[in-house]
């Protein structure tokens, strides 16, 4: 399988969690610490290569990062949640 980028990007929410994250006043060690108590285990230099589009970000990751900014993952993706029909 061969790995796209999107805009010369790996993923289209780095954007998003950085500047989630740093409205929320944390430093990128502080939410790896956070991921990493929830059970994911990642490091401030993988978020730093995330925010800045150099790594992929996986939909189970997604759901980590929301959780530990307090956001959906629609958030992150910089989408508007979908209703239920």
């Amino acid at each position: 399988m061969r790995i796209c980028r999107y805009k010369g990007k790996y993923n289209i929410s780095g954007r998003q969690v950085r500047s989630i994250r740093r409205r929320s006043g944390l430093s990128q060690e502080k939410l790896a610490i956070r991921l990493q108590l929830a059970g994911l285990n990642i490091t401030q230099k993988t978020i730093s290569r995330m925010e800045n589009g150099k790594r992929i970000i996986a939909d189970y990751e997604l759901s980590f990062l929301a959780d530990a900014l307090n956001v959906t993952v629609y958030d992150l993706l910089g989408m508007e949640e979908q209703e239920e029909v």
